[in-house]
């Protein structure tokens, strides 16, 4: 397939590059303006080049699309979601809006436990259906990438239910799709007030469990105030780094938790929140390798701060977003509108919001040697878009449709 009259290439990155740093994110991703041909072959993408240097004999043969003037960027990659559950929380939020804070529901036994009911209720089947649908809108609108935890289950039956249903996802969808065992995300309702020997479950029982099926590539404990500590979090990565389950952490949303430093002392991939993230922790996170994870979207419809983005890039981080999509605190796993609060609420540039939205967000679950940036080799995962007039425009009007089509390996699914 040979893509022609494409007006600006966006995303271009060398095959090395598998993550940008503080500066970088503004400017190492390079782009081809003045009109623009990219090569698909199978999966992957082969070439890209000038239409200036475009021969009529290079047409012969091949499938063409018409780009029509619209921009090509790759697909986006969202590295932290928790897109399968059950139903929705539509009730908590009128919650919300009467003044209840996220806190308060989970303290009258709402929030996560009230998923975890409605998730036991329902069979893997439907549980599959209604994921795949979220996940197919998610592609229709530029993911290509996505992360997905279970945390829905608080028993060891209902948490392989989840991951059974990621690894079907992951079989059956375009999309690259990685698992994250997030059995640690709440204390279960048959242990309130055992929350000792509820860490002890999630140890012995479901992270064997996991590791026995092969079920998850990362873990991820809910590391904040009210939810776990730091010693049962330490506990948790230990126990799942003798199955080589690399860690993934919720810190710093609640409050300044510590989980920051517990992931970065456990070799953690990402730390993700990061809302009340303070200096200690942008200084823990230099040189570590850990992706700092940022959460517009809980941030929006929560009314909590937004993570301080400027300050993390600005100190040199790595910094990633992503969507949070679930039922609670962020009911969208719209990329597009995350890359806009990232420039409009947490004043990245368009171009480091990009590269935060795709490959740091891929490097952020270990696959941005595979997508999350045009280069030759790695997969055909992009979008284009409607002609318009600068790539600022996908942010700046933000809700104004920019998307004609979305490849995923090479095929069209939108």
């Amino acid at each position: 397939m040979l893509i022609v009259n494409i007006s600006s290439i966006l995303g271009i990155l060398p095959p090395e590059t598998v993550r940008l740093s503080g500066k970088e994110m503004d400017t190492a991703m390079q782009r081809l303006d003045g009109g623009a041909w990219l090569l698909v072959d199978g999966e992957h993408i082969s070439a890209f080049g000038s239409m200036s240097g475009l021969k009529t004999e290079d047409l012969t043969g091949r499938h063409i699309v018409d780009a029509r003037g619209g921009m090509l960027l790759p697909s986006f990659c969202d590295s932290h979601t928790h897109i399968v559950y059950a139903g929705s929380r539509d009730g908590e939020y009128l919650d919300k809006i009467r003044g209840l804070s996220y806190e308060e529901i989970a303290r009258r036994g709402g929030g996560i436990l009230n998923s975890a009911d409605l998730l036991h209720r329902t069979s893997e089947d439907e549980l599959y259906r209604q994921a795949r649908i979220r996940l197919d809108e998610l592609t229709a609108k530029g993911t290509g990438a996505i992360e997905i935890k279970s945390g829905y289950g608080l028993t060891v039956a209902d948490e392989l239910k989840m991951l059974r249903v990621i690894a079907r996802l992951k079989q059956e969808s375009p999309a690259v799709v990685r698992s994250t065992f997030l059995g640690a995300h709440a204390v279960g309702r048959a242990y309130t007030g055992r929350q000792s020997e509820y860490v002890d479950l999630v140890i012995n029982d479901m992270l064997p469990a996991v590791a026995a099926e092969g079920l998850a590539e990362f873990v991820d404990v809910f590391c904040d105030e009210g939810f776990f500590t730091v010693d049962e979090t330490a506990r948790i990565l230990d126990a799942a780094a003798r199955y080589g389950i690399r860690p993934k952490i919720h810190a710093c949303e609640l409050a300044n938790s510590g989980g920051v430093q517990i992931g970065v002392s456990r070799g953690a991939l990402s730390v993700d929140h990061l809302e009340r993230m303070e200096q200690p922790e942008i200084d823990s996170l230099h040189g570590s390798g850990t992706i700092a994870t940022m959460l517009p979207g809980a941030s929006f419809f929560l009314g909590i701060p937004f993570a301080p983005a400027r300050r993390a890039v600005d100190s040199g981080l790595a910094v990633a977003l992503a969507s949070d999509y679930n039922p609670g605190s962020s009911p969208s796993g719209d990329m597009r509108m995350v890359m806009a609060l990232g420039c409009i609420r947490m004043r990245l540039t368009p171009a480091e919001a990009l590269a935060a939205c795709t490959v740091n967000g891929a490097a952020a679950m270990d696959v941005a040697g595979t997508c999350g940036a045009i280069t030759p080799g790695r997969l055909a995962n992009f979008i284009i878009t409607r002609p318009i007039p600068s790539d600022a425009f996908i942010t700046y009007a933000y809700t104004t449709p920019f998307i004609s089509e979305v490849y995923l390996r090479g095929k069209k699914v939108s």
